[in-house]
């Protein structure tokens, strides 16, 4: 194989499992309860047994007549502030993609929502090893979730056609 095929078969495979590692999670959060201060959904708990990564989205899902999404400070989290948010969200099935390191915090702005427990705080850690499908807990995947995977798993296996289509010449 000459030096040129060779660069080209190890592009492929680099550009093939990168496409593949950017694999990212989808939560619902709260699970089929969504977002709600109603039906005593612990968030810290459905929180706690998940490992959050930067390009993980977060949807909120809930009734925008009673409830909305505010991303707040560690100190507003703490107090239940919702008087000068970073962003708020109103839409009533928010995505909100998780970009950076570090804890990120959620609470709802209507009045005692926040002190009745409708706040979460979320922990993004680096990834440290690629993503398993057979560890990602089912009942936090939706859909969105499953159907991103399997974008990534067809895109990475399109690169591999493509590119072994190149050495059969």
């Amino acid at each position: 194989m000459g030096s040129m095929k060779k660069t080209l078969a190890i592009s492929c495979l680099m550009m093939a499992l990168y496409g593949f590692s950017m694999a990212s999670t989808v939560y619902q959060v709260g699970d089929s309860a969504g977002w709600t201060s109603m039906g005593g959904v612990d968030y810290q708990d459905w929180a706690a047994d998940k490992n959050f990564h930067a390009s993980d989205t977060l949807v909120f899902n809930y009734n925008i007549q009673f409830h909305n999404v505010k991303q707040v400070t560690s100190q507003d989290f703490e107090t239940c502030n919702a008087t000068f948010p970073i962003a708020t969200y109103t839409s009533g099935s928010d995505a909100i993609n998780l970009e950076r390191l570090g804890h990120v915090y959620f609470i709802c702005g209507f009045r005692g929502h926040c002190l009745a427990g409708q706040k979460i705080d979320i922990l993004i850690s680096p990834v440290t090893s690629g993503p398993s499908p057979a560890h990602w807990p089912l009942s936090s995947r939706s859909s969105a979730s499953s159907d991103l995977y399997f974008n990534k798993l067809y895109w990475t296996l399109s690169v591999l056609v493509l590119c072994l289509s190149q050495f059969a010449y």
